[in-house]
């Protein structure tokens, strides 16, 4: 079955496309910088919140001295760094204020353009309300992280594990709402068919899977658990390392026992590549297009890069560039999940469906 010809979109329409594209590729490098922020040890080094005025960084030495007495009275520098000086300050600011910059600049990429597609009739009502809220969710999103940072300029100098996952699981929803879109506006003109609900439902269970495998990560970074067992597939020598239900009660075990959070998340990466490749073996096995055939490889080709680079980060004791990586490749097997499922559902209008698979005509997509 042949692949589908590049798709032929109106001029307007086209731009809409590299517009999300672009949304897309923002929210990536946002999960990336997230993970060399985490890695450097930079996040509480700007202790304030101000939406708008931050924006700005210092430009003189006495904000550099203001800035500087700030992060002086946080717990992480009376605990962790009490003898850092200005100029190892500003080592760890910027990672900070890039990732705050970077957020901003995200909400105006959504914002402009929307506005100005909208004005001149290129989006379509359905789009619009989505593109609204994945502005909210994308508000929602800095308040979440300053609310994670604010937990660790309290008493202890670390911010909260269970916060640092739910920023990082609100950065992969806003990827992939985002991919999604994207997706919509892209492949928008194929035909739904009803097809392969099994396999449909196996990529959609398979997409949960790799979420859930993404969020232990999360824990992980928020415990250092990378730091623990620099060894693979063995921890401390073991297969089934010893201390797994070392705290009480036994739930808090798979949240905060370090050594737990680690085991479970390597047990997940295994069992998702596991389960990528099963579902590339049943497609093999199944009169799917290639567009469709296409997106089973590219999971399983995503989901062994993740696995590399997460064994890479943990032998080589987390290298920033390596284990940001490994963040980031997360949210590309999530898009190529997406793709995945998007493309069992989608054909070309050009080429014919398999006997028993229908495509009603009133089920062509609307340019939205």
């Amino acid at each position: 079955m042949s692949a589908p010809p590049a798709l032929a979109l109106p001029k307007a329409r086209r731009a809409v496309v590299i517009w999300l594209w672009l949304c897309v590729l923002a929210l990536l490098t946002m999960i990336v910088l997230g993970g060399v922020v985490r890695l450097t040890g930079s996040g509480l080094s700007i202790t304030v919140w101000r939406p708008i005025m931050g924006a700005i960084p210092p430009l003189s030495d006495a904000d550099w001295d203001h800035a500087f007495s700030l992060y002086r009275q946080s717990p992480e520098f009376r605990h962790v760094n009490p003898d850092m000086t200005l100029a190892g300050f500003k080592t760890i600011f910027w990672p900070e204020y890039l990732h705050r910059l970077l957020g901003r600049t995200i909400g105006v990429l959504v914002a402009v353009p929307c506005v100005v597609f909208l004005a001149r009739g290129a989006l379509g009502r359905r789009l619009v309300r989505r593109l609204v809220v994945l502005f909210a969710l994308g508000g929602l999103q800095g308040l979440i992280g300053w609310l994670m940072v604010a937990s660790g300029l309290v008493d202890l100098p670390h911010v909260s594990h269970y916060r640092l996952t739910l920023h990082l699981g609100m950065g992969f929803l806003l990827f992939g709402f985002a991919t999604w879109l994207a997706l919509e506006q892209t492949l928008g003109g194929f035909v739904v068919s009803d097809g392969w609900p099994g396999l449909r439902r196996g990529v959609v269970a398979f997409t949960a899977f790799a979420a859930l495998t993404a969020l232990s990560g999360g824990l992980v970074a928020g415990l250092r658990a990378g730091h623990a067992f620099p060894t693979f597939p063995l921890m401390a020598g073991a297969w089934v390392p010893a201390g797994l239900t070392a705290l009480s009660p036994a739930w808090r075990n798979g949240f905060d026992n370090a050594i737990t959070v680690m085991f479970q998340h390597r047990v997940l990466g295994v069992g998702a590549l596991v389960f990528a490749l099963v579902l590339a073996w049943v497609c093999r096995t199944r009169r799917v297009p290639r567009h469709a055939r296409i997106g089973f490889d590219l999971i399983v080709a995503a989901v062994i890069l993740q696995a590399t680079l997460g064994i890479t980060t943990v032998v080589m004791h987390v290298p920033v560039a390596v284990a940001a990586a490994h963040q980031g490749n997360a949210a590309l097997v999530l898009a190529a999940a997406l793709y995945t499922s998007y493309a069992l559902t989608r054909w070309p209008e050009h080429v014919s469906l398999p006997d028993g698979i229908s495509a009603p005509p009133s089920a062509l997509p609307q340019a939205t």
